[in-house]
Order: structure tokens, then sequence, then C-alpha cells
């Protein structure tokens, strides 16, 4: 009879903590995974930015079909013709010329 009533509150016991101890433990590997709460990070396919109209007001992207896809993984609002983007294909493109040319040398 005293066993059972020393087995029931350490029964009780464990289960409660072993429920808190589960979303606990969930919540510390979603913030290895996001900065804050309010970032959302996502993986983003989208074609590059047609080279023509890299250094216009209006760049666009080029075909689907052309295959030169960006993988890229970060905001979920990720503009792919925005300033940052554009900015970063424009050095891409620097890279290529310089290095393109450096191979005829």
């Amino acid at each position: 009879m005293k066993i059972t009533k020393v087995i029931q509150p350490v029964m009780l016991l464990t289960g409660i903590l072993g429920i808190c101890a589960v979303p606990l433990w969930v919540g510390g590997v979603f913030s290895k995974v996001t900065e804050s709460p309010a970032v959302n990070y996502c993986p983003i396919q989208f074609p590059a930015i047609r080279e023509e109209t890299l250094y216009t007001n209006r760049p666009v992207l080029k075909d689907w079909s052309e295959d030169d896809i960006i993988d890229f993984f970060g905001p979920c609002g990720y503009d792919p013709l925005g300033k940052e983007e554009i900015e970063a294909q424009r050095a891409e493109l620097h890279r290529n010329l310089r290095e393109a040319a450096l191979d005829e040398l």
C-alpha cells in the first residue's frame, strides 16, 4: 500500500516533466534555424537576371528553360530582382569577365 502511494506521485511528476520537456527541447532546435521568431528562412529557386538588363532600371529574369537557376536559402520574402541580388549578380559577372580575360592571356 505504501509503495503505491509513493509510485503514483513519482509517475505523475515524470509524466508532467516529460510532456513539458518535449516542447522546450523542440523550441531549442528551431532557435538554431532562425535568428529570431520573427524571421523566416526558406529555400528559394529563381532564374538569374538577364545580363543585358543587369544595368538597366528594370532588370528581367531569364526564362526557367535556360537552366541558369539560383538556389538560395534566406528570408522567405527575398526579392530576386532586389538591390542585393542585382549587386551580387553584377559582381559575379565582373568576376567571370575578369577570369575570361585572364584565360585569354
